[in-house]
């Protein structure tokens, strides 16, 4: 019997400079996240099933589980991850934004056979480069 054996999820926060509604168009709408992060057939509709094309890695099937504009985002990603954004409108025009990407288990491995922590490993790396450069590159700020 597997014995569930959590890892700690991922989480990215960055202040941008621009505002709550800028900044969901660019993680809420298919256009913006392929702007910053893959490829995809998103739709910003609870329950929609859709693509993230992954390049070399092949296309991931994810779906939309929490939808709350412009505040929160949550989508299952693949057999085991979820990925939540979450914003808060700041002062000044201000955006915080939160990545969460959850659902590491020591014990399992992706759809393509490589084990969750050293995925979690890479992707931590990955998702910071992502969130601090690419995600405000494509806001333009």
């Amino acid at each position: 019997m597997n014995t569930p054996q959590a890892l700690p999820p991922i989480i990215k926060k960055i202040v941008l400079q621009a505002p709550i509604e800028q900044v969901w168009k660019a993680v809420a709408t298919s256009e913006g996240l392929a702007s910053w992060w893959m490829a995809n057939t998103f739709e910003p509709v609870l329950g929609h099933e859709f693509i993230l094309h992954a390049g070399p890695f092949g296309d991931s099937p994810c779906k939309v589980t929490e939808l709350d504009a412009p505040h929160r985002l949550s989508l299952d990603w693949g057999k085991d991850w979820h990925l939540t954004f979450e914003l808060q409108a700041l002062e000044a025009g201000k955006t915080e934004f939160t990545l969460i990407h959850s659902g590491w288990d020591a014990g399992k491995s992706t759809e393509f056979g490589q084990p969750h922590p050293v995925i979690r490993g890479i992707m931590e790396g990955g998702w910071e480069g992502i969130v601090s450069e690419k995600l405000p590159a494509a806001i333009g700020v």
